[in-house]
């Protein structure tokens, strides 16, 4: 810092300590007294939601359960697919709905194009070797900032009647402007400290989606067995309820790679990397 800078900010900070308010409680302009409402503090957090993305993914077509137990939760499967998704998945014929994941299908086969889970099933009130419309369209977060309250979208006013500023002495300036550029000095030092690491987006790993909870809590005492941390999630969707499960979380890109391998030994083949 330059002997300029520093001049200057004596003179400031000289300028600042000589002048006080002569009203009660020596605030100047006699704002900030008892009688003043506090400042709200306006929370810049961001929360997300699910939106539809049909340019990601959309498909209105027949689909059908074999009738066979399917491993995975809430899902379905075409041959179209390029990677997993999490969608909402609407059964045309009694409008019902549930969210789920969409994966690849590995063979066509004859028959309804779109292959569906026995939870999926449960869920949408299909019965089994019965052909049923689907719809199926691909979610994606989105974040928001909350709304802010009226009340602390503006500062409060402030109250009392203006006071008449005064000099007074300046006491014993010298050693409080010495202590002030000393601690200006030591700024950039503390400035050039590295900044934390960001942590890691996609830190889970999501085993399933189910509609039954006791499934849900098998899969995930299935994962915690094999030594990993698991998670069951109860969520809701249009009056609809279910339960994700997860896996982790991961430290570090490199913590998630087997994390994600390990799962899919479990017979977990489709999942994948999630943000919680």
């Amino acid at each position: 810092m330059t002997r300029a800078r520093i001049g200057w900010m004596v003179a400031v900070l000289a300028t600042g300590l000589g002048l006080s308010g002569c009203g009660e409680g020596g605030r100047p302009f006699g704002g900030g007294g008892e009688g003043a409402a506090p400042v709200a503090e306006v929370s810049t957090r961001l929360v997300e939601r699910d939106v539809e993305a049909p340019d990601v993914f959309s498909l209105t077509d027949q689909g059908l359960w074999d009738g066979r137990p399917s491993l995975g939760g809430v899902w379905v499967a075409d041959a179209s697919v390029t990677s997993p998704e999490r969608v909402i998945i609407r059964n045309s014929g009694n409008g019902k709905f549930v969210i789920g994941a969409l994966f690849r299908r590995e063979r066509e086969a004859p028959g309804p194009r779109v292959q569906v889970s026995s939870d999926a099933a449960a869920a949408l009130g299909m019965l089994a070797g019965q052909p049923a419309a689907l719809s199926v369209i691909a979610l994606r977060r989105e974040e928001v900032a909350p709304e802010v309250p009226a009340a602390a979208a503006a500062p409060a006013p402030v109250t009392g009647a203006p006071g008449t500023i005064t000099a007074t002495p300046l006491g014993d300036v010298t050693s409080t402007a010495a202590a002030a550029i000393a601690a200006a000095e030591a700024a950039p030092a503390a400035a050039s400290t590295a900044a934390p690491a960001r942590a890691l987006t996609q830190a889970y790993v999501q085993i399933g989606i189910f509609s039954v909870e006791a499934n849900a809590n098998r899969a995930a005492e299935q994962i915690r067995a094999a030594g990993l941390g698991a998670v069951v999630k109860k969520e809701s969707s249009h009056g609809k309820t279910f339960w994700r499960v997860i896996a982790g979380p991961a430290a570090s890109a490199a913590e998630r790679g087997p994390l994600l391998a390990k799962v899919k030994a479990l017979g977990y083949a489709d999942a994948y990397a999630v943000s919680n």
